[in-house]
């Protein structure tokens, strides 16, 4: 381990769970330079499974997984482990479900696409120290598509009465709704 490495502790075992294999194998890769070592997992099954059998100090967990919600990976893993470090990472970003993973254990939340340099410091950030601010924050686009995703999930899903409660036009909301995630 070089100089400039993190301080990972007596213990630097880290749990990745992701099912998009070619981001997955990248982090993997860049969390093994910087001294952790890794396992990784494409799915909840799986990533309990780890959790269960070699209970990792650290982990990074995709939010939603083909075979269901990596909050169950997360419950599992502090069930096993209280002490450990937790991130979870979702491509859905959204309030609602940031709050869920630190009710539920995580010991932080980040957006994708985040990189390892935040990643690493979302998981040794200890004690009330926050991590330091992100290169490069979300837009106020992404600020307001947030904020519309968090209310849709809090309104189940239906999107008359998120139109109704955001006072938008409800085949505005459909279309951006359709869209992709604004940077």
């Amino acid at each position: 381990m070089s100089d400039d490495a993190p301080d990972l502790g007596p213990d630097p075992t880290l749990l990745l769970v992701d099912d998009d294999e070619p981001f997955l194998r990248r982090l993997e890769r860049a969390m093994a330079k910087r001294g952790f070592e890794v396992e990784a997992a494409q799915s909840v099954a799986e990533g309990i499974a780890k959790a269960t059998a070699r209970p990792s100090a650290y982990a990074v967990v995709d939010l939603r997984l083909e075979d269901g919600n990596g909050l169950d990976v997360v419950e599992r893993l502090r069930e096993k482990r209280p002490d450990a470090r937790i991130v979870v990472l979702t491509g859905y970003g959204a309030i609602a479900t940031a709050v869920a993973a630190v009710k539920i254990g995580a010991t932080d939340y980040l957006s994708k696409p985040a990189d390892a340099n935040d990643i690493t410091n979302a998981l040794l950030t200890k004690g009330d120290d926050l991590p330091p601010p992100p290169e490069n924050p979300m837009s106020a686009d992404r600020v307001r598509w947030e904020h519309i995703q968090r209310v849709y999930e809090l309104c189940d899903r239906n999107v008359s009465e998120t139109a109704r409660r955001l006072n938008m036009h409800r085949r505005t909301l459909q279309r951006i709704l359709a869209k992709r995630s604004p940077r």
